[in-house]
């Protein structure tokens, strides 16, 4: 399983993925997840995946020759004129690779589906953000729907809608998605660390601040630590139900 997170703030974007592909006692395996393009000073574009790994790994590959092929610019997104345009060829490139496996070779119990957050800035178009379905239709974010999350989604959902803010900082983000992931990753063991993350600051048009939080980072500990404890005094502080009352 995986869970990744995508977020439109006033400042850019943060994007952050676990990399744990399966889950068990005894068959865990690490993948990055997360991919990133640049030209810099033209476009940056970030992709995180879930799904099969095979398809997921495939639409990364096909995605990478294409940027390295001057042959069609429509196909790369290294050179597609508008972030809207990166999202159709890759929504088209991931539909075709499931297509692909689900027709010839050996087949899986699972499906070779996946699903993928899409987001980025090309110029001086704002920066945007895609959930681009296996299908290869795609919806993009708004006000209304300021972030993405796909895989296992659920546990870490709460908090993001409860706390999320539009103005805040990508240091208050960060710390908000390690809140999200860490709740996510007590609930089901097919989530884990290390954590990928990147913040890109609208119009820098180049990299932002990258790295990968390890389940052992100090800060990860303490938010994890202080969240579990700031839960348990809010509970306690709440009124007691009365059992009296209910009879």
């Amino acid at each position: 399983m995986t869970y990744c997170v995508g977020m439109m703030l006033e400042g850019g974007l943060v994007f952050m993925s676990d990399t744990r592909t399966n889950g068990g006692f005894d068959n865990i395996s690490t993948f990055r997840k997360m991919s990133i393009w640049e030209a810099p000073g033209e476009r940056m574009i970030t992709l995180m995946a879930a799904g099969n790994l095979a398809t997921t790994q495939a639409v990364k590959s096909v995605l990478d020759e294409r940027s390295k092929s001057p042959d069609d610019r429509q196909s790369c997104v290294l050179r597609a004129p508008s972030m809207f345009q990166v999202a159709r060829l890759v929504a088209d490139t991931l539909r075709d690779v499931i297509a692909q496996h689900a027709n010839v070779g050996q087949r899986a119990d699972s499906t070779f589906n996946a699903t993928l957050i899409l987001g980025g800035q090309i110029g001086d178009s704002p920066p945007r953000l895609f959930l681009i379905y296996p299908e290869g239709n795609f919806i993009e974010a708004s006000p209304d729907t300021p972030f993405f999350q796909i895989g296992e989604t659920k546990y870490g959902r709460p908090i993001l809608v409860r706390a999320y803010d539009p103005n805040m900082s990508f240091e208050a983000a960060m710390k908000l998605l390690l809140v999200s992931f860490d709740s996510t990753l007590k609930a089901n063991l097919t989530v884990g660390a290390p954590f990928d993350f990147h913040c890109y600051r609208t119009d820098s048009l180049r990299i932002g601040a990258t790295g990968r939080i390890e389940a052992t980072d100090p800060y990860f500990q303490a938010v994890s630590q202080g969240w579990g404890d700031a839960l348990r005094e809010a509970l306690d502080m709440l009124p007691d139900f009365s059992l009296r009352a209910a009879t």
